[in-house]
């Protein structure tokens, strides 16, 4: 904290009027976050037609505003790992965010026209589709390639594989899958409430 007050230029004392804690200042920086980026996923969905582009359109809103704090985040994702860490982005203190977020996915599945999502996949997928995002933010943080270029085209792939397999799961013959994968998702996350 007295690194961060004189980095700020106020008195130890101002910085903890305040910020109680590190971790207020982290929180603090999660929702600036949130509400600095919110009007730009909201234009990049309103310029994209696609599925496939909606999505890509938050992953680069979000890579592109935290890339001046990749190391940053770095350094916070030892909390990630556990739930129970108000820090975490899957504990009860983030997850105000983490539904703001997974609105975002919902707007995008909404709004597209290309991609029908089974009915019972539909509740679920905001969800799976901000954990693919999570998943897509830990490796480019850790991405050491030039310009996080293998973070891109993990991103670009993947992201075709998601949509190829969304456009599947819609024929009644993989229903039985479907059920499954749905199973799978509530079970993670009953799991994760009773962490």
């Amino acid at each position: 904290m007295r690194g961060i007050a004189a980095e700020a230029g106020v008195s130890l004392g101002s910085a903890y009027y305040y910020f109680e804690s590190k971790d207020d200042l982290v929180m603090a920086f999660y929702n600036q976050a949130m509400n600095a980026m919110a009007p730009r996923i909201d234009a990049a969905l309103s310029e994209a037609a696609s599925f496939d582009e909606r999505i890509a359109a938050i992953l680069a809103v979000k890579l592109d505003y935290f890339l001046p704090n990749r190391a940053f985040l770095g350094a916070l994702l030892r909390y990630a790992a556990d739930p129970q860490h108000r820090l975490s982005p899957f504990s009860d203190a983030t997850r105000h965010i983490r539904e703001r977020d997974e609105q975002f996915f919902a707007r995008a599945i909404a709004e597209s026209r290309d991609v029908r999502v089974p009915p019972e996949l539909a509740p679920h997928l905001p969800r799976m589709l901000w954990l693919y995002q999570m998943g897509l933010i830990l490796y480019w943080i850790y991405d050491r390639s030039p310009d996080q270029r293998q973070a891109q085209a993990l991103r670009e792939k993947s992201l075709a594989l998601l949509v190829s397999l969304l456009k599947l799961a819609r024929f009644a013959l993989l229903k039985p899958l479907r059920s499954k994968v749905v199973e799978l998702i509530v079970l993670a996350g009953e799991g994760r409430a009773h962490a």
